[in-house]
């Protein structure tokens, strides 16, 4: 009899083990072993000065969010908002760049807003709000989103309504320089409940990832003339690459249901067939040429990870992340793969109007 109540015990204890597994992501699990202090900064290694960019920290709200991780996302809230926005999100966008200056200093670089970090934090609050049952995470998200639109958001003649890369240094009187990037089509229909401008940039978002690619490849940067439209045969070759490669990342990630998805999946179809092809993805296009060179790092390889629809194709790409994963020197690589590879192990999903689905389980929920 004891030694069955023992086995009982022991498969109990194993049981409790594998549920244990189960809760946790390897990989995030790792990250915040190599990039984040304890404090709740995450640290760009590649960059002498150990820079942290708002960016870095929003896309770890995002990773502590999908992993139910309420502690992390704390520390890295608490962080961005005393460092990056003195002390209060709902009154200050953040800085985009932190790091060290001169031998003692470690302060704000440069003060610029990076809009897609703030829209990553925006969005990160109201869905921390919404699924831990948080109403300051909501009421703080809510502050910022009205921030985003009074300080970043802009109308074009021609145009309308649409988000600039930053709060300054993007807008002339007659040019603009937008990045494809810094929205994604998912997050512009998430914050359509929020009436305008969001339900305005819905639509212009989706014109400025559609029009921008003539051959089938998004830019990292683009500009827009007023009466003249978008600049895409500048002297100085438009290319993607670096910035470029998220948006096929974002729009891989949006529910088959949201409507706008099928026509960016058939205008970035060349993105698909040339990585098919090659076996890895470009590391630069000529937008206006299709031009490629270059093999794109492997987090370039996870990004595709939900957006290429082939079976095969796809498992090319599994493999290669899974033989060359990012080391603890490859910020932007890691948190690409944490995206793609994340999403591909169904750790995450999105509803066609933009929330967050996450793999959680009853039992993991019930663990915090």
């Amino acid at each position: 009899m004891r030694a069955f109540r023992w086995c009982v015990l022991a498969g109990l204890m194993l049981a409790a083990v594998d549920l244990r597994a189960a809760c946790t992501w390897p990989v995030w699990e790792q990250f915040k072993q190599d990039y984040i202090s304890e404090g709740g900064r995450v640290i760009d290694p590649s960059d002498a000065r150990k820079i942290t960019t708002s960016e870095g920290q929003s896309y770890a709200l995002f990773f502590a969010l999908a992993a139910n991780d309420p502690k992390a996302f704390d520390l890295l809230l608490t962080w961005t908002r005393d460092n990056l926005a003195q002390g209060d999100l709902q009154q200050h966008l953040p800085a985009w760049l932190w790091g060290q200056k001169g031998k003692e200093t470690w302060t704000v670089l440069d003060a610029n807003s990076a809009s897609d970090a703030d829209i990553w934090i925006a969005w990160s609050l109201l869905e921390a709000g919404r699924l831990w049952k948080k109403p300051n995470y909501t009421s703080m998200g809510k502050a910022l989103l009205k921030r985003i639109a009074s300080e970043e958001v802009v109308k074009v003649p021609g145009l309308g309504s649409m988000l600039l890369p930053g709060k300054i240094g993007f807008a002339e009187t007659d040019a603009w320089r937008f990045n494809p990037s810094y929205l994604p089509p998912q997050f512009a229909h998430y914050f359509t409940r929020f009436g305008a401008p969001w339900t305005a940039l819905r639509e212009t978002n989706q014109r400025l990832l559609l029009e921008t690619a003539p051959k089938g490849f998004s830019p990292d940067w683009v500009q827009y003339r007023k009466n003249k439209g978008w600049q895409l045969n500048q002297a100085a070759s438009l290319v993607g690459s670096y910035d470029a490669i998220r948006v096929y990342l974002w729009v891989g990630m949006m529910n088959d249901n949201d409507p706008q998805k099928a026509r960016l999946l058939a205008r970035f179809q060349p993105m698909a067939t040339v990585t098919t092809k090659q076996g890895v993805p470009p590391e630069k296009v000529d937008v206006a040429s299709g031009k490629r060179t270059g093999k794109g790092p492997v987090g370039f390889s996870a990004s595709l990870l939900p957006f290429i629809q082939n079976r095969d194709a796809q498992a090319v790409q599994r493999q290669r992340v899974a033989d060359n994963f990012p080391d603890n020197n490859a910020y932007y690589s890691y948190v690409l793969t944490l995206f793609g590879q994340g999403w591909d192990q169904h750790r995450f999903r999105f509803t066609a109007k933009g929330e967050l689905i996450p793999d959680w389980g009853q039992e993991c929920a019930s663990s915090h």
